[in-house]
């Protein structure tokens, strides 16, 4: 399948409210859309590393660059017929895992629309309704939390994931477990801590949390183990995995009881899929993260979701429990409480519409041989 036309676009898509994390705020997301068109048939893909380099050292407007002028231009006029020779390609470039993911990714839907099958199953994943959860980042008062969290259930959502900071910590789990006693919580930490906070890590191991994500350094293996050896409460790694080396080493540390796989931060699908399998493997039962994606890229995350071993609801939102209006068609709906559709189309079904995408825009380029 010869890549015949590469078209990108860097976008910053306003949130409904700014998103609050241990690292910042983001009042809208940036993003990288590519686009990858072979003869008459095109693959739309996203990558969205936010606007700085806070959750990881990659950032929109460094990937969309990277794109335009290195990778894109060094694949476009190749005839490619799988994901890893898209990959070998790429391979004399060191890390760059997200600006690597949106070709990787728009390859994929391109492959499974040529295939004309749904990506899940190019994947290898089950045509079965996935389960999301419901995510909080760090609010203005504890009430509105709680508020918040029962709307959540009343939804149907089946866990509830909490950010976690200091000064919005202890006091703040500790109250949502007292008010929602059985509910399956867990608390991201955005790499925001170091073993000297091993006394509050102690304490919150006595709340019955489904696990505590990423609570140090976001390239540390080695302190994760020493804390996961030290509470009983299961860790999960999630910024410290951007490869499948990456991966095999935390689980040879034990580093981790659970991990979180996002295509843009390990590389894209292949990467994403490896992962899954390595960890299946080893015991170690992963779930689908999110970067509050348009539904391009989150209806990807679905089809992920559908392999085996994403054991836990994903990090998959309803578009208007972000934005005012996706930028993608159709936007992503709950089927049922709490669950997700995945694709009866080939490829994904979500594409940007036309006038969001514009609307939107900060920077676009198209790559040609």
């Amino acid at each position: 399948m010869r890549i015949d036309r590469i078209d990108l676009y860097h976008v910053s898509m306003p949130l409904l409210t700014p998103w609050r994390t241990a690292y910042g705020e983001d009042p809208a997301i940036h993003s990288v859309l590519v686009k990858l068109t072979s003869g008459d048939t095109y693959g739309w893909g996203e990558t969205t590393p936010l606007k700085a380099p806070c959750y990881s050292p990659e950032w929109a407007h460094g990937v969309y660059t990277l794109l335009a002028t290195v990778l894109a231009p060094h694949i476009v006029g190749h005839e490619i017929e799988h994901p890893r020779d898209l990959l070998a390609l790429l391979a004399p470039f060191k890390g760059n895992p997200f600006a690597k993911a949106g070709l990787e990714i728009a390859f994929w839907v391109l492959k499974a629309k040529t295939e004309g099958k749904p990506l899940h199953q190019c994947l290898g994943g089950r045509a079965h309704p996935v389960a999301v959860g419901a995510d909080f980042g760090v609010q203005d008062r504890i009430e509105t939390l709680l508020t918040k969290i029962q709307r959540a259930i009343d939804a149907g959502y089946p866990r509830v994931k909490l950010k976690f900071r200091v000064g919005w910590d202890l006091d703040v789990v500790q109250a949502v477990r007292n008010a929602f006693p059985d509910l399956t919580v867990h608390i991201d930490c955005n790499a925001a801590f170091t073993l000297k906070h091993m006394a509050l890590f102690k304490q919150v191991d006595r709340l019955d949390l489904a696990m505590i994500e990423q609570p140090l350094h976001h390239t540390d293996l080695l302190d994760h183990a020493t804390l996961q050896k030290a509470i009983h409460t299961p860790i999960c790694l999630d910024e410290s995995i951007t490869s499948p080396r990456s991966a095999m080493q935390a689980i040879h540390l034990e580093s981790c009881q659970y991990m979180n796989i996002k295509t843009g931060r390990v590389g894209g699908l292949l990467n994403a899929v490896t992962i899954h399998d390595l960890c299946a493997d080893a015991g170690i039962p992963c779930w689908v993260g999110g970067m509050l994606e348009s539904a391009v890229g989150s209806g990807v995350s679905a089809e992920l979701a559908t392999l085996p071993n994403f054991q836990y609801p994903a990090d998959i939102f309803p578009s208007t429990r972000l934005y005012p209006h996706d930028l993608a068609d159709p936007e992503i709906t709950l089927c049922a409480p709490g669950k997700v559709a995945v694709s009866t189309v080939p490829g994904t079904p979500y594409e940007p519409r036309a006038d969001r995408l514009h609307a939107q825009t900060l920077h676009t380029t198209r790559i040609t041989p």
